[in-house]
C-alpha cells in the first residue's frame, strides 16, 4: 500500500519547534523514545487523516490489528510497529521539528525486524514491514506529496529502487539479509531526492513519517524503531 496523503494544512500547535540549524558535523536527535510512557503511543506523532485533511492524536491505531507502541528492554525505550493484514503510519509535521535540510542533510536511525510480511516485494506486492518516509511539499496532480520511502523489505535487496509515481521506495535494509538484529541506517536525503528526482530538494521537509503494513500479503509484520536523528555531512 503507498503512502497516498496530501497535506493541505498543518492544524495542530506544537509550541516553538526545537531548531535543527546546525554545522555539518553535529547531530540532532529527533526521538530516542526515552521520554515517552512505556505501552502508549509517543506523543509529538500524529497521524494524517485524509477525510478531514488535517492531524489528529492517533489513539484509534492501537487494536488489535495493528498498533506503534513504545516499549522498553534493558533499559532502553523504543517503538514497535505490529500490523496484521493491516497498514499503520504514524507522522512528525515539519512545525515539530523545522528541519533545515541544507545543514543537515543526513537521516540516521535504527530499526529491527522480528517478523516481516510473507512474499512481498515492493514491486510486486507492496507491502513493507516497516518504512520511514520523507515527504516533501511539492505535490502531483492528485494532491500526493512527493516522497521517499526508506524501506526495510522482505524480498528486494538493498538499493533497489522502485517509483510509485510521486513516492519513490529505496530498499536500505532487506529480509535476505538476516533479520532479528537492530540494524542502524544512515541516508542523505538530500543527494538521494536529487538523484531519484533529478533536482534541488525542498529545504524544510514537511513530514517524517513511520509505517508498517501486511496488508496485500494478509501476513504479519512486527517491526522496532529506535534513535531517530539529523546529522550534517560526515
Amino acid at each position: 500500500m503507498n503512502l497516498l496523503f496530501s497535506v493541505v494544512g498543518l492544524l495542530l500547535i506544537f509550541g516553538a519547534p526545537p531548531s535543527c540549524a546546525a554545522p555539518p558535523d553535529t547531530t540532532f536527535v529527533l526521538e530516542n523514545f526515552e521520554a515517552e510512557v512505556e505501552g502508549r503511543l509517543p506523543a509529538a506523532w500524529r497521524f494524517f487523516s485524509r477525510s478531514k485533511r488535517r492531524f489528529e492524536a492517533p489513539d484509534r491505531l492501537m487494536n488489535a490489528s495493528g498498533r506503534f507502541v513504545v516499549m522498553q528492554e534493558d533499559g532502553n525505550r523504543f517503538l514497535r510497529a505490529y500490523t496484521s493484514g493491516s497498514a499503520r503510519r504514524i507522522s512528525l509535521p515539519g512545525e515539530a521539528f523545522d528541519w533545515d535540510l541544507s545543514s543537515l542533510p543526513r537521516l540516521q536511525w535504527m530499526w529491527r525486524a522480528h517478523r516481516l510480511p510473507e512474499g512481498a516485494r515492493e514491486d510486486r506486492v507492496n507491502d513493507s514491514g516497516a518504512a520511514v518516509y520523507v515527504s516533501f511539499a511539492k505535490t502531483d496532480w492528485l494532491g500526493r506529496p512527493r516522497s521517499i520511502k526508506y524501506v526495510y523489505s522482505t524480498g528486494l535487496p538493498p538499493e533497489s529502487v522502485v517509483s510509485t509515481g510521486n513516492v519513490k521506495i529505496v530498499v536500505v535494509s532487506s529480509g535476505l539479509d538476516e533479520t532479528g538484529e537492530w540494524v542502524q541506517v544512515a541516508r542523505n536525503v538530500a543527494e538521494d531526492y536529487r538523484k531519484i528526482f533529478g533536482s534541488e530538494p525542498p529545504n524544510a521537509p514537511m513530514t517524517i513519517t513511520l509505517w508498517s503494513d501486511s496488508d496485500n500479503t494478509g501476513s504479519v509484520a512486527e517491526v522496532d524503531f529506535d534513535n531517530i536523528m539529523l546529522a550534517g555531512s560526515p
